[in-house]
């Protein structure tokens, strides 16, 4: 496990690649949330300081979003010792047998965002960054200290340890903004709290693109080569998961379908109908609908009333049971009701 962005490394690649994250991706999503910084520390702990997207969104924005610190800690193994030039607290080259932490509480005068050069050049010429005890992981004391401190994380994990990071920032009450993989939904330590309306989904969930180091394998789909050489592979089920507020959750869906019970069949072993498509939704049914993951980014919780789940019909409390119609097993859903019927 090391660096930024390592999506799904288990599921996704059968070697050791490492997913990374595009400012892009950042950017578009984290823009968003704006408000959300005024006067905040930003942890990123899974984090390349400067060489990942995360980190060096936050540089660039850090006096557009008047942060008041923003901290990157890295793995063993982390890219920026590629940065040739940069050097620790103590004047010494970066070394890839150690993890790092940058603390930045102050760049530039200004109030706008600042550009690579700048940024490039603030980071050679200050010593902010300095090694770690440890290897790293964001669950060992010293970077739960750096955790206590912060307001807000935001980060990519490693998939394999996404679970461990989310449940560590409920459990220190931690503002977040989480890339991640959609079957994350269900998991029965972070479905309760999407349930229960403390944790939702942010802007983009679907299709995302993640740079490749350059020793990744070819595949078939998936896979390209750009015209500067820079390899990309990317999935189709993404997300953003977030507690932080935004206009996307308060916006209402619009109905137009209406209850037909020939084109809505009931599940073979619980009392709820089967509604294949988020857009086929009618506007008029006042029991339980089972629905698909992607419905959650349409979300309201003024509009619709999360009931639990259908999945294996044991992950926890709210998973009521595992779908089926006419004797065949169907894809899991998220059960709903409508509060508001037409």
């Amino acid at each position: 496990m090391k660096g930024n962005s390592i999506l799904n490394k288990a599921k996704y690649s059968k070697n050791t690649d490492e997913w990374y994250t595009t400012y892009e991706t950042v950017e578009e999503e984290v823009n968003h949330y704006t408000t959300h910084f005024y006067n905040k520390i930003v942890l990123c702990n899974c984090d390349d300081p400067y060489a990942s997207a995360f980190s060096r969104y936050f540089l660039k924005n850090f006096n557009v979003l008047k942060l008041k610190k923003l901290i990157c800690t890295s793995y063993v193994g982390s890219r920026i010792v590629e940065n040739v030039g940069i050097l620790d607290e103590r004047s010494s080259e970066l070394n890839k047998k150690k993890a790092y932490v940058m603390e930045v509480e102050k760049i530039g005068s200004g109030s706008e965002e600042m550009e690579d050069e700048e940024i490039e050049c603030f980071l050679k010429s200050t010593a902010l960054i300095k090694k770690l005890n440890g290897d790293g992981n964001f669950c060992s004391k010293e970077c739960i200290e750096y955790l206590e401190e912060a307001d807000i994380v935001v980060t990519n994990p490693p998939f394999s340890k996404f679970i461990d990071l989310f449940s560590l920032l409920v459990k220190f009450d931690k503002k977040f903004l989480l890339i991640g993989n959609q079957n994350a939904i269900t998991y029965k330590e972070i479905f309760p709290h999407i349930k229960n309306g403390k944790v939702w989904l942010g802007y983009k969930f679907g299709d995302m693109a993640f740079m490749v180091p350059d020793d990744t394998q070819p595949r078939k789909t998936r896979f390209w080569i750009d015209e500067n050489g820079q390899k990309w592979r990317s999935i189709g089920n993404a997300m953003w998961l977030t507690n932080l507020d935004n206009e996307r959750k308060h916006q209402e869906l619009k109905l137009t379908a209406h209850y037909n019970p020939e084109k809505y069949p009931k599940y073979d072993n619980f009392d709820a109908i089967n509604v294949s498509r988020v857009s086929d939704i009618p506007m008029d049914y006042c029991g339980i609908m089972g629905v698909p993951l992607t419905y959650l980014k349409y979300h309201n919780d003024e509009q619709f009333e999360i009931v639990g789940e259908a999945n294996h019909g044991s992950d926890n409390e709210y998973d009521l049971f595992k779908p089926k119609i006419k004797g065949k097993e169907i894809f899991k859903r998220i059960l709903i009701k409508n509060k508001k019927i037409r």
